[in-house]
């Protein structure tokens, strides 16, 4: 299966909630940064990544020394992913609804709402919602040297119905 990359969509805020003064303000990478809900922007997934509707909603971008990266991606009913990898894996949690994930070579697998999908680092796969249903996950990836997803074609609707 192949993984799916984020790019950073826009800059978190660090957020102290008090004023300090220079000589009190502590180390930045020692900070709590929050990412308030409602204010993250949702941005309509790229066609060349997604056949149907897909919003994407970045959580947070890789900062170094982490290489993690997460976004929530909420597909309307027979939306999915193209084909893809990721350089070191992914694992999704759905959040909402009923969707599908398929490894290259493999049987389309249903998953709910509470399911977590481990896709392995280089496995070909695609993934999206039930053709009756809507679907969201929270999708985390770590990212190899700014790189968290290889997109490779699109899913056919033969291959998305089970059928090759």
């Amino acid at each position: 299966m192949k993984s799916l990359r984020f790019v950073m969509l826009a800059p978190l805020v660090c957020v102290t909630g008090f004023a300090q003064s220079p000589a009190t303000t502590p180390d930045a990478s020692k900070s709590l940064a929050i990412s308030h809900a409602g204010v993250r922007p949702v941005v309509d997934g790229s066609p060349k990544f997604f056949t149907g509707t897909a919003k994407v909603e970045q959580l947070f971008p890789a900062n170094a020394p982490s290489r993690v990266s997460a976004g929530i991606v909420t597909f309307a009913p027979g939306a999915r992913s193209a084909w893809h990898t990721h350089p070191l894996g992914q694992v999704l949690i759905i959040t909402a609804g009923t969707g599908r994930v398929q490894m290259d070579g493999g049987p389309i697998q249903v998953v709910h709402a509470g399911d977590v999908v481990i896709i392995p680092a280089h496995v070909k796969h695609w993934h999206g919602a039930a053709p009756d249903s809507s679907m969201s996950h929270i999708a985390i990836q770590d990212n190899l040297d700014g790189n968290a997803v290889d997109w490779l074609e699109p899913v056919t609707a033969q291959q998305y119905n089970g059928s090759k």
